[in-house]
């Protein structure tokens, strides 16, 4: 542990270097992150003093990135609000329906077509299915979209996912990788992470007059104390019963929104969102081996392929189900189309499984072209929808219907 500071010093410096070059190329700065993430770790070399392999820090650094997500979904959830989540209930569980029912089908279906077993395919669907919360809170919060009117099912959309992925890891957890498993407890697991969401919201919600008083404090540093204290022990609980962490960030963001001192919170947090955010596509950069990804160039390329048609199909569906306009409808399958820390966590159960080697080379290179292209597809979704709706006629079709609706209501 000699070293452990100037290691640390180092991976700060490169991300500082990251965010200097993306700048400068005006560029969204996440792919950046990435990159230099990939350059060094263990397959990298030392010169004197400055051990670009990061052996001594990269338990450290993997845990910054893991304050950096909660951070990220924290202030994503405070630039949001529970009544208006709660009021998009309906829309959103059809949505998120639609967005999972979409993705998972064309993830099953593309695995089968690479001829890997039941085991490998199942995990397939798994990583092509889960967008990335980490990336997505990014995106929204960097391109000021958080109060746009897709925004609400974007963030149901993820809360989905995550009831989805508690079920889905279940199953493959118990049926693929131990052959075992039992319908009690999967829909147990399931049941589970839909109370703990709905039931932060309504409490936290009824708690708000409560929450005002005890955090009527004058003092900067308890305020943040006590604001830092929650975050962590709802989001390391949301762990404990299998719901992601980043999940527990975001409700806690979504309570702490409703409160008046909700300005003040995001003013004092800014600095940690951005400090340990951008650790966090460092340290994911850090578990990638480039020199490991070319057999695995084909298949990743194919499941990129699949997975931005049926997030758009998806987007245009959920927000049409919504009666959002099409435009709107295109950004949410565009925004959310990053995959990261849920995929790799689908690539990790493989390997934890002894499934096929080209698993892990192909979750990686697969999640980083889309973390690559999903913030570049959503600040560039105008451009997009523009290119694609003279082919498909969104807007046309969209002002039919609201043509016909009055004539239908009367």
């Amino acid at each position: 542990m000699d070293h452990l500071v100037m290691e640390i010093g180092l991976a700060i410096g490169l991300v500082a270097l990251a965010g200097i070059l993306s700048a400068k190329l005006k560029f969204s700065v996440i792919p950046f992150y990435i990159i230099v993430g990939m350059l060094v770790g263990p397959h990298a070399f030392k010169i004197g003093h400055f051990d670009f392999r990061f052996v001594e820090s990269a338990e450290l650094i993997h845990f910054f990135g893991r304050i950096g997500v909660l951070f990220l979904l924290l202030y994503l959830g405070l630039e949001f609000s529970v009544g208006r989540l709660i009021k998009s209930g309906k829309s959103i569980v059809v949505g998120g329906s639609i967005y999972i029912g979409i993705n998972f089908t064309l993830g099953l279906l593309y695995g089968f077509l690479t001829g890997l077993p039941l085991s490998e395919v199942l995990i397939i669907a798994g990583i092509t299915t889960i967008s990335s919360s980490a990336i997505v809170a990014k995106v929204l919060v960097d391109l000021k979209r958080t109060a746009n009117q897709e925004t609400e099912m974007i963030l149901g959309i993820i809360m989905f996912e995550d009831v989805f992925l508690a079920l889905y890891i279940s199953i493959v957890s118990g049926l693929v990788l131990s052959s075992s498993s039992s319908l009690g407890g999967v829909l147990l697991s399931a049941l589970i992470a839909l109370v703990f969401m709905l039931g932060v919201l309504i409490v936290g919600r009824k708690l708000v007059p409560q929450l005002n008083r005890w955090l009527d404090i004058r003092s900067n540093e308890l305020f943040l104390l006590i604001v830092f204290g929650s975050l962590f022990l709802i989001a390391g609980f949301a762990e404990t019963i299998h719901v992601a962490e980043a999940i527990g960030a975001l409700l806690v963001g979504l309570v702490l929104a409703e409160t008046q001192h909700a300005h003040r919170i995001e003013k004092l947090i800014l600095p940690f969102r951005d400090f340990f955010g951008a650790m966090f596509f460092f340290s994911f950069g850090l578990t990638i081996d480039p020199t490991a990804l070319g057999g695995a160039v084909w298949m990743a390329l194919g499941a990129v392929a699949i997975t931005l048609v049926g997030n758009f199909a998806a987007g245009m569906l959920a927000g049409r189900s919504a009666g959002i306009p099409p435009y709107a409808s295109a950004k949410i399958g565009l925004t959310i189309v990053a995959r990261g820390e849920f995929s790799i966590i689908m690539a990790n159960l493989a390997m934890a499984g002894g499934l096929a080697a080209i698993i892990q080379p192909f979750a990686a290179l697969y999640v980083l072209i889309l973390a690559i292209l999903g913030p570049l597809l959503t600040k560039e979704s105008k451009w997009v929808f523009r290119v694609l709706d003279p082919i498909f006629k969104f807007n046309a079709r969209y002002d039919r219907r609201q043509q016909q609706a009055p004539e239908t209501s009367s």
